[in-house]
């Protein structure tokens, strides 16, 4: 008897997904467990293996865009008769969320290394050798085409060193042979980042406003705390900071810290901070959850681990869910300041730029210090400019006052 193949769901919040690519061509053989097709939603990409052995047959052509548990094509057992036309399957709208890791397909390619990609390719030599057909997907196939790109001279990662259509991007990317035309296509993670970003600008009233901060304080606050906490390995980054005051500000001005659901305006329980953190080709959002609850130790542990994960590819959807705030930081690139875009539905989201030498004036002196530009960008449909200027005035205060961030609120 047939098996459907289900478009699955990742992560309670999931509307629909995209078959972005087919792994097993139509009329060709699968074993069980091994990769059927890729998935893309909205926040991650994910393999989705065959849960039984045999022929597949396409309904859904890649490309395709639908529901969690649409039946997107089948699979016939071995020797079991396959009908000229195929049924369409009855939706499946009960099925189980997959408990699978987010890791974006440009991630991925970045994350591995020389000896990892040396040893892939002496097991995808063993495994096919003598073989008469070299293993990818058939979208790395159509892009090796496109590109020009022999499939020979791509190392592929793969299971059982199948070659994808990431490993021909990179391929492409650090060809050393001059092209007329170079492009990379926009799908995947970058497309999801070029659409979400579009539609934030085209879809909300967004206005930015900046404030100086003067840091010296935070400074010694952080110096100090390192020194404390070296010995549980726990090590405060100015983000921490940020992170704790932004919470307590958010606590006193709520309307930044909610989303508009039709004709309302709802307002969010906890303060779910989201960390913005760059990809070679991307940048995905980890959320520390209900910051405003938190001692400072604990969300430095919990953010940093976070951004590890994040560039390894290791979070889980959960993780990268139901935010209500953003923090973008830019500083590490000697960035000043920025204007950040709004990450739908949320009402606000801060830039961080670098801290420079500044100076302040006591007693009509002249006094060098050390300073730092936050931008905030808001949604001028829920808040307007002067509760704007009140709420990022009130992270300021706690920035150049910030012994209270060491403690709970």
């Amino acid at each position: 008897m047939p098996k459907e193949i289900y478009l699955v769901k990742v992560g309670m919040t999931m509307k629909e997904g995209t078959v972005d690519e087919w792994y097993v061509a139509d009329g060709q053989s699968v074993d069980v467990g091994e990769d059927l097709y890729r998935l893309e939603t909205e926040k991650v990409n994910m393999d989705v293996e065959a849960e039984i052995s045999g022929t597949v047959r396409h309904i859904a052509e890649a490309g395709s865009t639908l529901e969690p548990g649409d039946v997107i094509g089948w699979i016939y057992e071995p020797a079991e008769e396959i009908p000229d036309e195929l049924p369409a399957g009855k939706p499946n709208r009960t099925i189980a969320v997959a408990e699978e890791s987010a890791t974006s397909s440009t991630d991925s390619v970045a994350s591995q290394t020389t000896s990892t990609r040396r040893d892939q390719k002496k097991e995808k030599e063993r495994l096919f050798k003598g073989a008469t057909r070299i293993a990818a997907s058939p979208a790395a196939r159509r892009l090796a085409e496109d590109l020009g790109i022999e499939l020979a001279n791509v190392e592929g990662t793969g299971p059982k060193g199948r070659i994808t259509r990431e490993d021909v991007e990179a391929a492409h990317k650090s060809s050393a042979v001059v092209q007329s035309l170079n492009t990379v296509p926009l799908t995947g993670l970058r497309g999801t980042i070029a659409r979400r970003m579009s539609e934030s600008l085209r879809e909300t009233a967004q206005l930015t406003m900046s404030m100086e901060v003067d840091m010296e304080r935070c400074i010694d606050l952080r110096t100090n705390l390192n020194e404390q906490w070296k010995d549980e390995n726990v090590r405060v980054a100015y983000t921490d900071l940020i992170l704790v005051a932004t919470a307590r500000a958010l606590n006193d001005h709520p309307l930044l810290n909610s989303r508009i659901d039709g004709n309302q305006i709802v307002l969010m329980e906890s303060m779910n901070i989201g960390i913005a953190v760059a990809l070679e080709d991307g940048l995905i959002v980890p959320v520390v959850q209900d910051v405003g609850s938190k001692i400072l130790k604990d969300v430095a542990k919990e953010a940093a681990d976070l951004a590890l994960r994040a560039r390894n590819g290791s979070l889980t959807v959960d993780e990268v869910s139901d935010g209500t705030f953003t923090v973008s930081s830019l500083g590490m690139y000697g960035v000043d300041s920025f204007t950040p875009i709004l990450n739908p539905p949320q009402t606000g989201i801060l830039g961080v730029g670098g801290i420079y030498d500044g100076i302040r004036w006591i007693d009509d002196k002249p006094i060098k210090n050390r300073k730092l530009k936050l931008s905030l960008t808001w949604d001028h449909r829920v808040v307007d400019g002067s509760p704007a200027a009140e709420f990022l005035a009130s992270i300021r205060e706690r920035l150049e006052q910030p012994e209270g961030l060491y403690t709970v609120d």
